[in-house]
């Protein structure tokens, strides 16, 4: 594979959970590099492993044509870091083999489409002097810097849906009904699908509940001849059993104080899974032509994000090792309150 005109070759890597709209960004990314600029576009198989392993496909404009729709990654994906320090006791440290490599394939530029954990892992690559651009993508919505990453809003409609169907089966059966939802330490998929799918009682990370106050609302509920209640929880929130999820332990623990039927489901991947939403195809597609534009403009160790519906681009070096976590005071935390549904405290 030789240089082309433009003399530019551009690596790009999926890296982290899997989730909706990772490929319309590397298609974003490949059609307008290709289409626009005449790069040559590099795909690395299965995260940082690939760089490691040097296991890596040229990407042509026919490879990206019907991946739009498509879930998962066509790369593949892998949980590796390569900085982790496990990796001190090795001969050759894995950053050395990941430049290494890099310059054997005659890169140019690596796009790193991940969550928190990639966009560090970026950052650290361009302190060891790589050119690096960051996409960001989480269900959980947590990368700081950007008012929003793809994957969420699909991952908030499954949720939303899962709860529309749970609402039928609590009020058959006059039961509450507990949901147990993804999202790290944030509480961002939880409080969007809860408010969405109206659910009774949402638990956050960021808000510490009280099993007595859940216990308190509920039973109020009842009293009230409300015949059932919804209630959402993020995984990140406190769970005192370590041998169970925070989903049965809650369920156990409002049927135990309220004498109330409780059932949970936990939703688990189904929130990562299929086709991406109409919304991250359009979010995904827009970071990865701004990401080449930025290749184009060599404008590199930053990452793409969207500020006020506006793609713009912001430093690595800012965004590596923070998290973007809901405020006790958003809004929509405000306006949920205000509409009666409980927290916890």
């Amino acid at each position: 594979m030789g240089k082309n005109k433009n003399g530019m070759k551009v690596g790009i890597l999926t890296a982290g959970g899997d989730c909706p709209g990772i490929n319309a960004a590397i298609r974003g990314v490949g059609k307008t590099a290709i289409i626009k600029y005449n790069m040559i576009i590099i795909g690395i198989s299965d995260g940082f492993t690939g760089l490691i392993n040097k296991e890596f496909i040229e990407l042509t404009e026919k490879d990206l044509s019907g991946i739009l729709t498509v879930g998962g990654t066509i790369l593949g994906t892998s949980r590796e870091k390569p900085f982790k320090s496990t990796d001190k006791g090795k001969e050759t440290r894995k950053p050395d083999l990941i430049k290494e490599h890099y310059e054997q394939m005659g890169l140019d530029c690596l796009v790193c489409i991940g969550g928190n954990g990639t966009i560090k892992t970026a950052y650290l690559l361009s302190q060891e002097g790589l050119n690096v651009v960051g996409i960001p993508k989480t269900i959980d919505n947590d990368v700081w810097g950007t008012d929003v990453s793809f994957g969420f809003d699909s991952a908030v409609n499954i949720a939303t849906e899962a709860l529309d169907r749970l609402h039928s089966t609590a009020n058959s059966h006059k039961r509450i009904m507990l949901i147990e939802l993804m999202g790290h330490n944030a509480g961002w998929l939880a409080l969007y699908s809860g408010i969405a799918g109206g659910g009774d009682v949402i638990l956050i990370p960021e808000i510490p509940y009280k099993e007595t106050k859940i216990a308190e609302y509920l039973l109020q509920r009842a009293e009230e001849n409300k015949p059932y209640s919804i209630v959402v929880a993020a995984e990140g929130v406190e769970n005192p059993d370590k041998e169970r999820s925070v989903g049965q332990y809650l369920s156990k623990r409002i049927t135990e104080l309220t004498g109330l039927e409780t059932r949970e489901t936990v939703l688990g991947y189904i929130q990562r899974g299929g086709t991406p939403s109409p919304m991250d195809r359009v979010l995904a597609t827009r970071y990865g032509s701004a990401a080449a534009d930025m290749i184009a403009a060599r404008d590199f160790g930053k990452m793409v994000a969207l500020k006020n519906n506006k793609i713009v681009d912001i430093p690595l070096a800012d965004v590596a090792g923070k998290l973007k976590l809901v405020e006790p005071d958003n809004p929509l935390v405000i306006q949920a309150r205000n509409m009666g549904t409980s927290f916890g405290v």
